[in-house]
């Protein structure tokens, strides 16, 4: 059974950090480009970070760009976003995506979905 598992979410104070994991299992992913999407209550899903198969192309949604970092260690079938000067707005379940395209500036999502990690930014 492929899975992508997510871990690292919690609450935190608005100006902290976050380090998000996804890990997938049932086969690698070390060839797959891999997002991460962020959905908040009322909202829809919104496209967060991209990263090519080999970790060198990296691509992010307007909201957080200079403030979150993806990078992946396909040794580890895993991939991580790290997430600093976390507002309020940032508050949303973070859900990893993996087989996506990219293209433009752009990542679409593939079809592996985590079940979500709440990220909560308090003010």
């Amino acid at each position: 059974q492929v899975q992508l598992v997510e871990s690292g979410g919690g609450l935190v104070q608005a100006g902290g950090s976050l380090r998000l994991f996804c890990v997938g299992s049932g086969r690698t992913f070390s060839r797959d480009n891999m997002g991460w999407f962020r959905q908040a209550p009322g909202k829809e899903r919104e496209f967060v970070a991209g990263i090519g198969w080999n970790g060198v192309t990296t691509y992010y949604g307007d909201s957080v760009k200079g403030r979150f970092t993806i990078s992946r260690d396909n040794a580890k079938n895993t991939v991580y976003l790290q997430a600093n000067s976390l507002k309020p707005e940032d508050t949303a379940v973070y859900y990893c995506n993996g087989d996506g395209a990219m293209s433009g500036g752009n990542y679409y999502s593939g079809r592996h979905w985590g079940q979500g990690t709440q990220v909560t930014v308090s003010s």
